[in-house]
């Protein structure tokens, strides 16, 4: 490894920062700590300016190298935590009860502060790093709102770069997907209203918890019988909430969960098939049946030039044995897809010790891969905006 000296130096302090975020998870828009956190060590690392409260608790820094050059790079990490009871055990586990750092985000935030760190530092490149910490990446639309709020309007950026972390047991291996690389994503509840009665006398029910059990099976041949076998689109059912007590057949029952896909046609194919066939079941038997689909998260396209710029920069620090440029699409879904769709860029991965699942209560990051992502995201700042 070519970890940079300057983020070499800082190793401690961002396992301090790393375990203090992690103990201290905030969920979406609430990420008040953490921004403060975010902000006051921008200051602390002399970057030129720091601004905060972009997206309700988004903080940027802008730092100018030595050069005078107009190109402008942004870096970008997420802030927020899940809704997950922590089961890890750790001595910095989350002192805030059903919240947690399950997807690794607070990585992500120490990585980029380490390399504004560096970048701050050292400045050797010639025009201006954009950093951008984002909120509310799991679901909740922090990088709309960012966007809404004029984010590339107010700091604009030739080029964005992303990273996520990768529990695949491989400690510093790279990995980019040119193109189409995370699904996009839409998150779907289906409000059933039939007619309750007597557990003894279900005759005089319209029973909606049947019905939903019925229309959730039916609802997966979407995938088999209507989505062409060489399409990808993943339709999963999260949640069924019906009843409240033994004797009582409910009257009312809800579906909820998450379409994903790559291709915006077979999205509204699926939508079209969904709507028809709550239409369908509602006639069937008598109820009403309502369908609320949301689009949440766009799909992610990495920029074919950019990926192979990120794998340069990339393969400087962990070297080119370990970068693997040509990593499968995945369908996961993150919101970084929403500021590529306004400036060009492209998003990583990269691996670590940990194998435990992102979103599972066990999850553990390996905080070796903190010097790793600090080092690669600053090192493509240099690499993009090199002195003459």
């Amino acid at each position: 490894m070519n970890i940079l000296p300057t983020i070499a130096d800082s190793v401690p302090e961002l396992e301090d920062i790393f375990r203090d975020l992690h103990a201290h998870p905030e969920i979406g828009f609430t990420e008040v700590r953490t921004s403060g956190i975010v902000a006051e060590k921008l200051r602390s690392y002399g970057v030129d300016e720091v601004h905060e409260g972009l997206g309700k608790t988004g903080v940027v820094g802008i730092i100018r190298g030595k050069g005078q050059g107009n190109r402008r790079v942004g870096l970008r990490a997420d802030m927020d935590a899940l809704p997950i009871h922590e089961a890890t055990g750790l001595p910095y586990a989350s002192k805030n009860d059903g919240v947690m750092h399950a997807c690794g985000h607070d990585s992500h935030t120490t990585m980029l502060l380490g390399a504004a760190k560096h970048l701050a530092a050292t400045r050797e490149f010639d025009g201006t790093a954009v950093v951008v910490f984002q909120p509310a990446e799991e679901g909740l639309g922090g990088a709309k709102q960012m966007l809404a709020d004029g984010l590339f309007e107010q700091f604009p950026c030739d080029e964005i770069f992303g990273m996520h972390n990768h529990p695949n047991g491989k400690p510093g291996k790279v990995g980019i997907c040119k193109g189409q690389a995370m699904a996009g994503a839409a998150f779907f509840d289906i409000h059933i209203k039939g007619k309750g009665s007597h557990a003894a006398k279900p005759s005089d029910s319209r029973d909606a918890l049947i019905i939903a059990a019925s229309l959730g099976s039916e609802m997966q041949t979407i995938l088999s019988r209507n989505i062409p076998a060489q399409e990808v689109l993943v339709m999963s059912i999260t949640q069924i909430h019906s009843g409240s007590a033994y004797n009582v057949v409910p009257e009312t029952a809800t579906l909820a969960g998450t379409v994903r896909y790559f291709a915006d046609e077979m999205y509204e194919l699926a939508a079209q098939r969904m709507q028809a066939l709550c239409d369908g079941f509602a006639i069937a038997h008598g109820v009403e049946i309502t369908l609320d689909l949301r689009s949440v998260f766009d799909v992610l396209i990495n920029d074919d030039e950019l990926s192979d710029v990120y794998m340069q920069a990339a393969g400087d620090i962990v070297g080119v044995e370990n970068l693997d440029p040509h990593a499968p699409p995945v369908t996961g879904s993150e919101d970084f897809a929403d500021m590529l769709r306004v400036v060009p860029g492209a998003y990583c991965t990269v691996g670590h010790g940990g194998t435990a699942p992102l979103h599972n209560p066990e999850y553990v990051l390996d905080t070796s891969i903190l010097p790793v992502g600090a080092s690669i995201m600053a090192r493509v700042v240099e690499v993009r905006l090199p002195m003459s």
